[in-house]
Order: structure tokens, then sequence, then C-alpha cells
């Protein structure tokens, strides 16, 4: 697969096909949108906003969660807001997500089965990972989204100016519901 993925880029190139792509590092209308990873919003999200390519900083991960307040969505907020002229968030998780109702003990299976070794289990928990913090869904999404809100709001890096708001994406049709 990943070769044919690199086959269509050289055509790509070679056909110019980038050139309605070129825009600027500053995002245009100077939001920065965190939201999940979920390959039905890839092309959904930003059409159903009407957003185009250079509008806004995209950060996307399991959920749309700021799993740790040092961790690197924050970082990518806090990148977006000082050096790339962000003023405004809008935390966007959507319908049906896969990261609601995940299980850490399930996942560790997972890994077991994959050939990870209990002795790497074991080191990362002697580390201080909190398997159960780290890997666990949410079970409510609307709630999942306020508690993220709210953790970038007050945010110790966080400026008060920057607005945040909290929506959910119906996963098929595309509308959005404000939560916070």
């Amino acid at each position: 697969m990943v070769e044919e993925i690199l086959a269509y880029n050289k055509r790509f190139v070679a056909e110019g096909g980038y050139e309605e792509y070129i825009t600027t590092k500053y995002p245009d209308k100077k939001i920065a949108i965190l939201s999940c990873m979920d390959t039905r919003l890839t092309a959904l999200l930003p059409a159903a906003l009407g957003l185009r390519n250079g509008d806004v900083k995209m950060i996307k991960n399991a959920g749309g969660i700021i799993s740790h307040p040092f961790g690197s969505a924050i970082r990518s907020l806090l990148v977006a807001i000082y050096e790339l002229g962000v003023e405004e968030v809008m935390v966007i998780a959507h319908s049906d997500c896969g990261a609601c109702h995940m299980k850490h003990d399930e996942m560790i299976e997972q890994m077991k089965k994959r050939g990870i070794s209990q002795e790497s289990i074991n080191m990362m928990r002697f580390c201080g990972v909190d398997f159960a913090k780290w890997l666990d869904g949410f079970e409510d999404t609307e709630r999942s989204v306020k508690g993220t809100v709210d953790l970038i709001v007050s945010h110790p890096l966080i400026p008060h100016d920057v607005k945040v708001y909290g929506f959910i994406i119906d996963s098929v049709t595309g509308e959005l519901t404000r939560c916070v």
C-alpha cells in the first residue's frame, strides 16, 4: 500500500497537483482545532466547517482529548498560539468515537498478543505510566469535550484571551453541536 502512495505522490508533484494547496504556515482564520484522528473526519470535518487548506491549525489524536497537561497536544496548542497567531481553539469530538469505552486492560492483552512482553509493560508501570489513565477511553463524549475545554482554559501557559469552544460533530452528517 505504501508503494502505491509513493507512486501517486510522484505523479502529484510532477503534475503540479500541489499548487492549489500552497499557503503559509500561519492559519488564515487564527483558529486551532483539536479533533479526533478518526478516518471519517479526514475530509468531512473541513468540508462541514467550510475550511480550506491554510485556514486552521489541525491537531489530531485518539479521541480529540488532552491526556496530559504537558503532552504533545498542549505543546501543539502553545506553538499555534505563541508562534502562529492562533486566537481561538475549537475542541471537536464526534459521534460513535472509537476512543469511547476503550479499556486499558483489553489493549494490554492485545499488546501481549502482538509480542509485547510483560517485562516491557512492567517497566512502563515502574516508570510511572498509569495505563488506566493513559489508555482508557471515556464513557460520555460531551463530558470528555467539557473536560478538555476546561483543561485548556485553566492551563497555566494558555493566555486568558484565547477563546476555547467545545463541539461534537456527527460522524455521518457533519452536523456540529456546541457543548461548551
